[in-house]
């Protein structure tokens, strides 16, 4: 009996020594948790509770200088994944909580599963599953309650033009970030500065009674003002679709000015882009092409395409640039409009015989207008050597040729020119009439504005003014004059030269009936391996009304088949831009009696389209002799009411006009 009872109590003892280690370990243990571990496990726990939902900041819109949107940002959603709280708290379930969710959310991505699997079963507190989700998926994603899961609100970038203005536009990355074009330019104006939303909640997502929240708004985006008009845009893209299919060329560009401020009103290329969807060529062919290609061609291709010609290439002007050559010669008074020149078909420079394109036929006498009409390459040369190299050199630098014009776009080129010290009197003679020499289009453009804005040169830009949400205005740019390259009555005398080339000369298929019209058209051939090729570049620069100029319009055709000159390829498309621009800008004709009589038989008289459908309106006036244009094209070729159009109800237009149709 009495040793049981000792037995008893050597056990009593042992399990309460035990219990002593056990609660000595356990307070050690929660010391060394409260006191020596306290900032590792108070990391911890805020890591657990803490929910840090990123708020995108909306990108600010692209607005034409009327306000027209050109780009903008459409709400969407973005799915968050916690992976730890997929799996769950009870381990042996966790597989089976991966493949449901697995699953189910795969099914409402339309995502592969794997790739689904991959990115929750990572070791990460917070991953993005899928961004740009609309909000049937979302609503879909809540039904299933999946634990884990977070739904963000998110900002697509949106070109609702689709193709429109591609070139100047530019496009964003993924992530929204400026890719290229005004985008890329402007990105840190337009991106605006993201917020936050952070709070503690529990396992479940709830949040916690006495947890801390703090929500940081997003800041949006400043909008941007275009130069650019969406109408004369509408009309140019649609002159250049013309001039490509009628001529087969690789490329049609084309710019129009405003002389008197140097904005940019309109900025086309062909072939264009969907900055919607940036990486994939509309033609379906060169889209399976580029999906062919390795990675690192796949971006030298893109880079090529989202490329400005007009800003960043470079091109030899050819003819065009004998305006130039011509107001440099009146302004140093080594010729005048009285001057007499004889064309015997070729001209002697230093033993080189330099050729008029006439030489077979010379031009003979003729004065110095005759001679820009004529465009008279021996004429240029004597003009050009009367200069002398320096002075010659001298008004390259004042017109901005010798460099960047400064606009306000990213990329822009140089002219690639002679050096004055190696040129000789060959490469003098040779830039005279525009060979050996290449110049950006914003270049030559802005330089031959300057003829119609009393000698001035303006600094070109794209950009007016950028505007918060509310429409006020955070920051305005002012129109710029960069210098006073010639004088006044210089100016007034080159118009008068350009209207007589339009008029007598070359540059006929650019008139437009009622319009005072002045331009110049080129053919250079492209340089090729230190020498020249068969192919051209063919150009047409035109300004209007020359009696108070508007508009100066420049169109490069690049490498046309069948007929290569300037005066037939691009000189036609430079007419349809003058003509409904004009019209556009209510500048109104002055019409002689024979034009009128001319004309009589060719007006047609516009009906009121509004308030119809187009589906209605093009069965009805389908042979009304006007070109129907839908504004924006509509999505899959949907019906759609008119609520405007441009030329209005009951104004007379020509047979083949074009007649813009605007829905909401």
């Amino acid at each position: 009996m009495l040793a049981s009872t000792n037995k008893n109590k050597r056990r009593m003892i042992f399990v309460f020594v035990m219990v002593c280690l056990l609660c000595t370990g356990l307070a050690f243990r929660v010391g060394w948790i409260q006191v020596v571990a306290s900032e590792k496990y108070a990391k911890l726990a805020i890591e657990q509770q803490t929910r840090d939902v990123p708020i995108p900041a909306k990108r600010g819109a692209i607005l034409d200088r009327n306000g027209k949107e050109l780009a903008i940002s459409a709400v969407t959603h973005s799915i968050w994944v916690r992976p730890s709280l997929i799996k769950g708290s009870d381990s042996s379930k966790a597989d089976e909580n991966i493949n449901n969710a697995v699953k189910t959310l795969s099914g409402i991505l339309e995502m592969d599963e794997e790739e689904v699997r991959s990115v929750v079963t990572q070791n990460k507190l917070l991953v993005k599953l899928a961004k740009y989700v609309d909000k049937d998926k979302t609503d879909k994603i809540r039904e299933a309650n999946i634990s884990g899961i977070e739904i963000a609100e998110d900002v697509k970038r949106y070109y609702p033009m689709g193709a429109f203005a591609s070139h100047l536009l530019g496009s964003v990355t993924d992530d929204n970030r400026g890719l290229a074009g005004i985008e890329l330019k402007y990105n840190n104006y337009l991106s605006g500065l993201p917020g936050r939303w952070i709070k503690s909640a529990d396992l479940t997502g709830n949040s916690l009674t006495y947890g801390v929240e703090k929500y940081y708004k997003a800041e949006n985006g400043l909008n941007v003002v275009l130069t650019i008009d969406e109408v004369i845009q509408h009309i140019v893209e649609k002159a250049i679709e013309t001039v490509q299919a009628n001529t087969e060329a690789d490329m049609v560009e084309c710019l129009v000015m405003d002389p008197k401020t140097g904005d940019v009103l309109a900025l086309a290329a062909t072939p264009e882009y969907d900055p919607n969807d940036p990486r994939v060529p509309l033609d379906s062919e060169k889209a399976k092409y580029v999906e062919s290609l390795p990675d690192d061609k796949k971006i030298d291709y893109w880079n090529s395409m989202w490329r400005n010609p007009l800003i960043s290439d470079v091109y030899e002007p050819g003819s065009t640039f004998k305006l130039l050559t011509t107001a440099m010669a009146l302004e140093e008074g080594v010729t005048s409009l009285a001057d007499k020149f004889v064309c015997t078909g070729y001209y002697d420079v230093a033993g080189t015989i330099l050729k008029c394109w006439r030489y077979y036929n010379p031009h003979g006498e003729e004065t110095l207008t005759q001679a820009v009409g004529n465009s008279c390459n021996p004429v240029f040369i004597q003009l050009a050597q009367r200069l002398g190299m320096d002075k010659y050199f001298e008004y390259l630098d004042l017109f901005g040729i010798t460099e960047r014009t400064g606009i306000d776009y990213p990329g822009e080129g140089y002219a690639i020119l002679q050096k004055k010290e190696t040129a000789g009197p060959v490469g003098l003679a040779t830039m005279s009439y525009g060979q050996g020499i290449a110049v950006t289009p914003i270049q030559l453009i802005t330089a031959i504005s300057s003829l119609g804005n009393e000698g001035k040169l303006m600094q070109p830009r794209l950009v007016k003014e950028l505007t918060d949400n509310d429409g006020n205005v955070i920051e305005k740019y002012d129109t710029k004059v960069v210098r006073q390259v010639i004088s006044k009555q210089t100016a007034e005398e080159m118009c008068l030269i350009m209207e007589a080339v339009v008029d007598e000369g070359g540059s006929k298929n650019a008139q437009v009936s009622g319009y005072r019209i002045g331009g110049k058209t080129g053919t250079a051939n492209k340089a090729k391996n230190g020498g020249y090729s068969e192919q051209t570049c063919s150009s047409f620069v035109g300004m209007a009304p020359m009696d108070d100029p508007k508009i100066t319009v420049l169109v490069v055709v690049d490498n046309p088949k069948f007929t290569k000159f300037g005066s037939t390829t691009a000189a036609p498309g430079g007419k349809i831009i003058l003509e409904e621009t004009l019209r556009y800008l209510n500048i109104k004709p002055t019409y002689t009696q024979e034009e009128l009589d001319k004309m009589q038989e060719q007006l047609i008289s516009l009906p009121d389209f509004t308030g119809k459908t187009y589906s209605e309106v093009k069965s009805k006036y389908g042979n009304l002799g006007v070109s129907l244009i839908a504004s924006p094209s509509p999505k899959d070729g949907a019906d759609f009411t008119i609520v405007d159009q441009y030329p209005k109800a009951g104004e007379n237009v020509a047979k083949g006009s074009g007649v813009y149709l605007y829905h909401d």
